[in-house]
Protein backbone atom coordinates (compact mmCIF):
# COMPACT_ATOMS: atom_id res chain seq x y z
CA UNK A 1 0.00 0.00 0.00
CA UNK A 2 1.37 3.02 -1.22
CA UNK A 3 1.74 5.84 1.82
CA UNK A 4 -0.69 7.93 -0.21
CA UNK A 5 -3.37 5.37 0.59
CA UNK A 6 -2.49 4.61 3.60
CA UNK A 7 -2.75 7.99 4.52
CA UNK A 8 -6.40 7.99 3.08
CA UNK A 9 -6.97 5.25 4.61
CA UNK A 10 -6.36 6.64 7.83
CA UNK A 11 -8.16 9.86 7.45
CA UNK A 12 -11.55 7.75 6.30
CA UNK A 13 -10.73 5.44 9.37
CA UNK A 14 -10.77 8.72 12.04
CA UNK A 15 -13.89 10.27 10.17
CA UNK A 16 -15.78 6.82 10.89
CA UNK A 17 -14.70 6.87 14.78
CA UNK A 18 -15.82 10.18 14.57
CA UNK A 19 -19.16 9.97 12.85
CA UNK A 20 -19.95 6.99 14.98
CA UNK A 21 -19.23 8.79 18.22
CA UNK A 22 -21.24 11.80 17.13
CA UNK A 23 -24.22 9.42 16.54
CA UNK A 24 -23.72 7.97 20.30
CA UNK A 25 -23.58 11.17 21.50
CA UNK A 26 -27.02 12.29 20.19
CA UNK A 27 -28.32 9.07 20.63
CA UNK A 28 -27.81 9.70 24.80
CA UNK A 29 -28.76 13.09 24.48
CA UNK A 30 -32.17 12.40 23.76
CA UNK A 31 -32.27 9.49 25.72
CA UNK A 32 -31.39 11.36 28.90
CA UNK A 33 -33.82 14.55 28.09
CA UNK A 34 -37.07 12.41 27.33
CA UNK A 35 -36.25 10.52 30.45
CA UNK A 36 -36.12 13.49 32.12
CA UNK A 37 -39.39 15.26 30.37
CA UNK A 38 -41.32 11.80 31.17
CA UNK A 39 -39.79 11.15 34.53
CA UNK A 40 -38.34 7.78 33.88
CA UNK A 41 -34.72 7.18 35.13
CA UNK A 42 -31.92 8.72 34.40
CA UNK A 43 -29.01 7.56 32.68
CA UNK A 44 -26.05 6.86 34.76
CA UNK A 45 -23.03 8.96 33.28
CA UNK A 46 -20.38 7.11 35.59
CA UNK A 47 -20.82 4.17 38.47
CA UNK A 48 -21.67 5.39 41.77
CA UNK A 49 -20.55 2.30 43.60
CA UNK A 50 -17.72 4.31 45.26
CA UNK A 51 -19.88 7.54 46.29
CA UNK A 52 -20.98 6.76 50.02
CA UNK A 53 -20.64 8.59 53.11
CA UNK A 54 -17.91 7.95 55.32
CA UNK A 55 -20.29 5.97 57.63
CA UNK A 56 -22.13 4.02 55.66
CA UNK A 57 -23.77 3.71 52.22
CA UNK A 58 -25.94 6.53 50.60
CA UNK A 59 -28.41 4.25 49.04
CA UNK A 60 -31.16 6.93 48.49
CA UNK A 61 -28.66 9.43 46.32
CA UNK A 62 -27.59 5.78 44.22
CA UNK A 63 -29.88 5.73 40.95
CA UNK A 64 -30.97 2.29 39.16
CA UNK A 65 -28.23 0.29 38.27
CA UNK A 66 -27.48 0.55 34.20
CA UNK A 67 -24.21 0.41 32.25
CA UNK A 68 -22.09 3.62 32.75
CA UNK A 69 -20.85 5.53 29.97
CA UNK A 70 -17.49 6.26 32.30
CA UNK A 71 -16.37 5.75 35.46
CA UNK A 72 -16.02 8.62 37.77
CA UNK A 73 -13.50 6.83 39.91
CA UNK A 74 -11.75 5.34 37.85
CA UNK A 75 -8.65 6.81 38.08
CA UNK A 76 -9.13 7.43 41.69
CA UNK A 77 -5.25 6.48 42.50
CA UNK A 78 -3.48 9.40 43.61
CA UNK A 79 -0.92 10.64 41.41
CA UNK A 80 1.46 13.17 42.98
CA UNK A 81 2.84 15.87 40.26
CA UNK A 82 5.78 18.12 40.85
CA UNK A 83 4.58 21.90 41.30
CA UNK A 84 5.94 23.01 38.36
CA UNK A 85 4.24 19.99 35.94
CA UNK A 86 1.03 20.32 37.98
CA UNK A 87 0.86 24.03 36.73
CA UNK A 88 1.83 23.40 33.35
CA UNK A 89 -0.91 20.46 32.99
CA UNK A 90 -3.16 22.76 34.03
CA UNK A 91 -2.29 25.36 31.81
CA UNK A 92 -2.53 22.77 28.83
CA UNK A 93 -5.62 21.57 30.20
CA UNK A 94 -7.18 25.13 29.78
CA UNK A 95 -6.00 25.31 26.52
CA UNK A 96 -7.59 22.82 25.12
CA UNK A 97 -11.07 23.25 27.24
CA UNK A 98 -10.67 27.02 25.37
CA UNK A 99 -10.34 25.32 21.97
CA UNK A 100 -13.11 22.83 22.50
CA UNK A 101 -16.05 22.38 20.27
CA UNK A 102 -17.92 19.05 21.65
CA UNK A 103 -20.90 20.91 22.40
CA UNK A 104 -22.83 23.75 21.18
CA UNK A 105 -22.11 25.83 23.39
CA UNK A 106 -18.91 26.91 21.56
CA UNK A 107 -21.27 29.23 19.27
CA UNK A 108 -22.64 31.36 22.05
CA UNK A 109 -19.89 31.89 24.66
CA UNK A 110 -17.82 35.12 25.04
CA UNK A 111 -14.98 32.95 26.80
CA UNK A 112 -14.36 29.19 28.44
CA UNK A 113 -14.88 29.34 32.26
CA UNK A 114 -11.87 27.05 32.74
CA UNK A 115 -11.33 27.77 37.09
CA UNK A 116 -9.25 29.99 39.22
CA UNK A 117 -7.62 29.88 42.10
CA UNK A 118 -4.79 27.61 44.21
CA UNK A 119 -3.35 24.70 41.78
CA UNK A 120 -2.09 23.30 45.30
CA UNK A 121 -5.42 23.76 47.18
CA UNK A 122 -6.39 21.59 49.62
CA UNK A 123 -10.17 22.91 49.06
CA UNK A 124 -11.95 22.85 45.56
CA UNK A 125 -15.44 24.40 45.05
CA UNK A 126 -17.44 23.35 41.98
CA UNK A 127 -20.48 24.89 40.96
CA UNK A 128 -22.83 24.35 37.89
CA UNK A 129 -22.21 26.23 35.49
CA UNK A 130 -21.02 30.03 34.46
CA UNK A 131 -23.28 32.78 34.48
CA UNK A 132 -23.46 36.15 32.48
CA UNK A 133 -20.54 37.79 34.29
CA UNK A 134 -18.39 34.95 34.27
CA UNK A 135 -19.07 34.59 30.43
CA UNK A 136 -17.69 38.37 30.05
CA UNK A 137 -14.73 37.98 32.57
CA UNK A 138 -13.73 34.34 31.77
CA UNK A 139 -13.57 33.49 35.70
CA UNK A 140 -15.76 31.37 37.60
CA UNK A 141 -18.07 33.34 40.59
CA UNK A 142 -17.50 37.04 39.75
CA UNK A 143 -20.78 38.38 40.37
CA UNK A 144 -22.60 38.76 43.59
CA UNK A 145 -22.79 34.87 44.10
CA UNK A 146 -18.79 35.44 43.74
CA UNK A 147 -18.89 37.98 46.34
CA UNK A 148 -20.73 35.78 48.84
CA UNK A 149 -18.55 32.94 47.71
CA UNK A 150 -15.47 34.78 49.44
CA UNK A 151 -16.90 35.70 52.30
CA UNK A 152 -18.11 31.91 52.97
CA UNK A 153 -14.27 30.71 52.16
CA UNK A 154 -13.36 33.72 54.55
CA UNK A 155 -15.42 32.43 56.88
CA UNK A 156 -13.37 29.56 57.97
CA UNK A 157 -9.63 31.14 57.70
CA UNK A 158 -9.19 30.46 53.87
CA UNK A 159 -8.48 32.96 51.27
CA UNK A 160 -10.30 33.00 47.83
CA UNK A 161 -6.71 32.75 46.08
CA UNK A 162 -5.54 29.53 48.48
CA UNK A 163 -8.72 27.39 47.26
CA UNK A 164 -9.52 26.32 43.61
CA UNK A 165 -12.90 27.35 42.35
CA UNK A 166 -14.65 25.45 38.94
CA UNK A 167 -17.79 24.39 37.82
CA UNK A 168 -19.21 21.19 35.87
CA UNK A 169 -19.69 23.14 32.56
CA UNK A 170 -17.01 25.75 31.30
CA UNK A 171 -19.40 27.37 29.26
CA UNK A 172 -22.61 29.43 29.96
CA UNK A 173 -26.11 27.71 28.86
CA UNK A 174 -28.07 30.63 27.04
CA UNK A 175 -30.13 32.39 29.69
CA UNK A 176 -28.64 30.31 32.29
CA UNK A 177 -31.07 27.59 31.28
CA UNK A 178 -30.17 23.72 33.05
CA UNK A 179 -27.50 22.23 31.33
CA UNK A 180 -28.33 19.54 28.72
CA UNK A 181 -26.98 16.07 28.80
CA UNK A 182 -24.72 16.49 26.00
CA UNK A 183 -23.29 19.24 27.31
CA UNK A 184 -22.58 17.39 30.73
CA UNK A 185 -21.10 14.50 28.42
CA UNK A 186 -18.79 16.61 26.75
CA UNK A 187 -17.44 18.69 29.92
CA UNK A 188 -17.65 16.28 32.49
CA UNK A 189 -13.74 15.21 31.63
CA UNK A 190 -12.29 18.49 32.06
CA UNK A 191 -13.76 18.65 35.44
CA UNK A 192 -12.51 15.69 36.23
CA UNK A 193 -8.74 15.98 35.08
CA UNK A 194 -8.90 19.26 37.23
CA UNK A 195 -9.44 17.30 40.21
CA UNK A 196 -7.48 14.95 39.83
CA UNK A 197 -4.49 17.35 39.12
CA UNK A 198 -5.03 19.29 41.78
CA UNK A 199 -5.88 16.64 44.01
CA UNK A 200 -7.71 18.57 47.01
CA UNK A 201 -7.84 17.25 50.36
CA UNK A 202 -11.64 17.79 50.40
CA UNK A 203 -14.57 18.91 47.34
CA UNK A 204 -17.41 21.30 48.40
CA UNK A 205 -20.50 21.17 45.63
CA UNK A 206 -22.11 23.76 45.10
CA UNK A 207 -26.05 23.67 44.70
CA UNK A 208 -28.20 21.04 43.65
CA UNK A 209 -27.05 20.54 39.70
CA UNK A 210 -23.63 20.02 40.95
CA UNK A 211 -23.73 17.76 43.63
CA UNK A 212 -26.14 15.57 41.51
CA UNK A 213 -23.91 15.57 38.57
CA UNK A 214 -20.85 14.66 40.88
CA UNK A 215 -22.54 11.91 42.90
CA UNK A 216 -24.99 10.80 40.06
CA UNK A 217 -28.21 11.41 42.35
CA UNK A 218 -31.58 12.24 41.71
CA UNK A 219 -32.02 13.12 45.18
CA UNK A 220 -32.71 16.79 46.60
CA UNK A 221 -29.86 18.82 47.73
CA UNK A 222 -31.83 18.72 51.65
CA UNK A 223 -30.82 14.78 51.18
CA UNK A 224 -27.41 15.24 49.65
CA UNK A 225 -25.87 17.83 52.41
CA UNK A 226 -24.89 16.91 55.73
CA UNK A 227 -22.94 13.55 54.53
CA UNK A 228 -19.24 12.93 53.71
CA UNK A 229 -19.11 11.28 50.19
CA UNK A 230 -15.80 9.46 49.19
CA UNK A 231 -15.08 10.58 45.37
CA UNK A 232 -12.58 9.80 43.23
CA UNK A 233 -10.15 8.87 46.14
CA UNK A 234 -10.93 12.40 48.46
CA UNK A 235 -13.58 13.66 50.18
CA UNK A 236 -17.01 15.58 48.89
CA UNK A 237 -19.41 17.79 50.99
CA UNK A 238 -22.73 19.28 49.09
CA UNK A 239 -23.75 22.62 50.24
CA UNK A 240 -26.27 25.11 48.92
CA UNK A 241 -25.26 27.33 45.80
CA UNK A 242 -24.38 31.25 46.94
CA UNK A 243 -26.68 32.54 44.28
CA UNK A 244 -29.75 30.15 46.23
CA UNK A 245 -28.57 32.14 49.75
CA UNK A 246 -29.05 35.27 47.91
CA UNK A 247 -32.51 34.13 47.32
CA UNK A 248 -32.83 32.50 51.10
CA UNK A 249 -30.85 34.22 53.52
CA UNK A 250 -32.25 32.00 55.86
CA UNK A 251 -30.51 29.22 54.73
CA UNK A 252 -27.13 30.46 55.35
CA UNK A 253 -27.02 28.81 58.64
CA UNK A 254 -26.92 25.29 57.31
CA UNK A 255 -24.09 26.34 54.73
CA UNK A 256 -22.15 27.44 57.79
CA UNK A 257 -22.52 23.98 59.57
CA UNK A 258 -21.05 22.32 56.26
CA UNK A 259 -18.20 24.60 56.51
CA UNK A 260 -17.54 24.40 59.69
CA UNK A 261 -17.61 20.05 58.75
CA UNK A 262 -15.22 21.04 55.97
CA UNK A 263 -12.76 23.19 58.33
CA UNK A 264 -12.95 20.65 61.21
CA UNK A 265 -11.78 18.11 58.43
CA UNK A 266 -9.30 20.24 57.12
CA UNK A 267 -8.02 20.64 60.58
CA UNK A 268 -8.05 16.84 61.14
CA UNK A 269 -5.80 16.40 58.26
CA UNK A 270 -3.37 18.19 60.21
CA UNK A 271 -3.84 21.33 57.66
CA UNK A 272 -2.93 24.71 58.52
CA UNK A 273 -5.80 27.07 58.27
Amino acid sequence: MSRKMASSFKTTKREEIKSEILTLLNILYHKVDLERKFGGKLLRLYSTDRHHTSSEKDTTSVLPSEKPIFNANQTVKKIEHDKTDKIESLKILEEEAKQCTKCSLCNSRTHVVFGTGSPHADLMFVGEAPGYYEDIKGEPFVGKAGQLLTKIIESIGLKRDGVYIANVLKCRPPENRNPSANEIISCTPFLFQQIDLINPKIICALGTFAAQALLDSRAGIGTLRGKMYEFRGTKLIVTYHPAYLLRNPAEKRKTWEDMKKIRDFLKSADINL
